[in-house]
């Protein structure tokens, strides 16, 4: 079979999409007004450790805060209402909340709150076994504070 060049040509099939590249850190920017207490609370009071620090023209300034390994939660607003109502006891939220998994719940909430931030709501165990406080904090930003609690105890 021969090809006819005046015949229209059948349209390509698309070509497959390449596979995106990997994602190695997830970095989230946050300006702040206040910035050597918000870089006292995050860095001294939570704990989160430098990785670096630049500075510029003009008062310029960036300090790159190590929070462990990073995630993207996306919900759905029944979701959200579901977390506000479990960790608030009413609809709390932000379009944006900063969550950072730590070791002990309850005394790094103290530790916080005495450190500036707000405690909107204290630790309460979610039905995901985790403890989970609510926190106003320095830079604009909520927070919640979750603590793995493990798996229950199989009964017999």
């Amino acid at each position: 079979m021969t090809h006819d060049p005046s015949a229209p040509s059948a349209p390509s099939a698309p070509s497959a999409p390449s596979a995106p590249a990997a994602v190695l850190q997830l970095r989230l920017v946050v300006e702040t007004d206040e910035f050597e207490a918000a870089l006292s609370f995050y860095r001294d009071a939570l704990g989160l450790s430098e990785q670096a620090a630049f500075e510029g023209e003009g008062d310029a300034r960036v300090v790159i805060l190590d929070a462990g390994r990073a995630t993207l939660e996306l919900v759905n607003a029944a979701q959200r209402r579901m977390i506000d109502q479990i960790e608030v006891g009413r609809d709390a939220s932000p379009r944006l909340r900063v969550a950072f998994e730590v070791p002990d719940c309850r005394s790094t909430t103290a530790a916080l709150a005495s450190a500036g931030a707000t405690v909107i709501g204290p630790p309460v165990e979610t039905p995901w076994r985790s403890l989970n406080a609510r926190l106003e904090a320095p830079a604009g930003l909520q927070l919640t504070l979750f603590e793995e609690l493990g798996a229950r105890p199989v009964e017999g």
